[in-house]
């Protein structure tokens, strides 16, 4: 199997982290990943950086098939203004909070519809506060590649107490898309659910249509959809179980089917048994040549990056692929995975080969 590592973005003192959270698009050979900026700490916890000050969103671009990339702020605004906030000793997630408080701008608004899903250069991008299980959801549009981003347009609350919003979604057609959200429990706290929700009027309105999958003892977030055919979906989720230290708890990834359009969904099976310390999340497209890939960050030995093949549509799935097996501990992962046009597949995550160093963002560009 032909495998090439390559740096997507690395800065000194930085702690570069989390594509799954924000999205990654392509466009012929030109590809745009979104991810998130933090100071980098050493020995500070699960995660190395300091929540003591500023993350900011990056999105970096290639225009080569992934192999090189450039990188900036991403140019969206973010509710309240969270990355740029000049009060350096707030968490990014009271940011939002004191912005929804103070009624700063720019906050999310419902969309006035209008949206084109089907247009070439279009993109969306999803995000939400981290508060409360997701308290609040927002997206963003771009027609240009991202180059410029629209809204943020907030989500509806769907009856729910809390909705997290990561970028997982479906074209239908220009004015129809499917939107796989998680919901928040009745306390408030993470992955009650996965659901889906549509719109049929090119964005102006959103409407609840079914459960994915939920759980009363376990955690279920971050979906990662993809269509198999007119009424074939899978849908793949991260999932542990809701007590006890969150580091050494058992995760795993757990695969859900629809075979009539989306309106319900079954179990169907468990593609990756365990994700290691803190679990991880799925990254699931079909290739050209109808198989399905499912790629996600392995925290525990060997640490790195694997990926897994289906040839029947979910039903089976093929022996552990090591895209990496060189990370220096946990602290990885949250792929994006996009296939080329010459069959070649690039996957974004973040990383670290050492513990005691920077976190970066890297690509694996492999051919199974």
């Amino acid at each position: 199997m032909e495998i090439e590592n390559v740096v997507v973005y690395r800065e000194d003192g930085k702690f570069a982290g989390w594509p799954a959270n924000y999205g990654m698009w392509r466009w012929g050979d030109e590809f745009v990943v979104s991810f998130t900026q933090c100071t980098f700490q050493d020995h500070a916890g699960f995660h190395a950086r300091r929540e003591d000050t500023p993350a900011y969103p990056l999105q970096s671009r290639s225009l080569d098939g992934g192999r090189t990339w450039t990188t900036i702020r991403t140019p969206a605004p973010s509710p309240g203004d969270r990355g740029f906030s000049a009060d350096e000793h707030m968490l990014p997630e009271l940011w939002v909070a004191k912005a929804i408080e103070m009624k700063q701008e720019p906050l999310p608004k419902p969309c006035p519809g209008g949206i084109n899903f089907t247009h070439p250069d279009f993109a969306m991008m999803c995000a939400r506060t981290g508060l409360g299980g997701g308290t609040l959801a927002w997206f963003y549009i771009s027609y240009d590649r991202a180059h410029t981003w629209q809204g943020p347009y907030s989500f509806p609350m769907f009856g729910q107490t809390g909705i997290e919003a990561r970028t997982d979604y479906i074209v239908n057609g220009p004015d129809d898309c499917m939107i796989f959200l998680t919901a928040a429990r009745q306390n408030g706290g993470e992955g009650a659910g996965v659901f889906m929700a549509r719109t049929t009027d090119a964005g102006k309105t959103f409407n609840f249509v079914s459960w994915v999958g939920t759980s009363p003892t376990n955690h279920m977030i971050m979906p990662s959809s993809v269509r198999l055919d007119a009424n074939t979906i899978l849908t793949a989720i991260r999932c542990n179980v809701a007590v006890g230290d969150f580091e050494h708890v058992h995760t795993w990834i757990d695969l859900y089917e629809s075979i009539d359009n989306g309106a319900s969904f079954h179990y169907l099976n468990q593609p990756v048994p365990y994700a290691g310390s803190g679990g991880n999340p799925p990254s699931m497209i079909k290739l050209q040549d109808g198989r399905v890939c499912l790629t996600y960050g392995y925290r525990a030995a060997p640490f790195g990056m694997q990926a897994r093949l289906s040839e029947d549509g979910g039903k089976t799935w093929g022996e552990v692929i090591y895209l990496r097996k060189d990370g220096g501990g946990t602290d990885l992962g949250y792929p994006r995975t996009i296939q080329r046009q010459d069959g070649t597949i690039v996957t974004t995550y973040y990383y670290n080969t050492d513990p005691d160093m920077e976190r970066f963002i890297g690509a694996t560009l492999w051919k199974p």
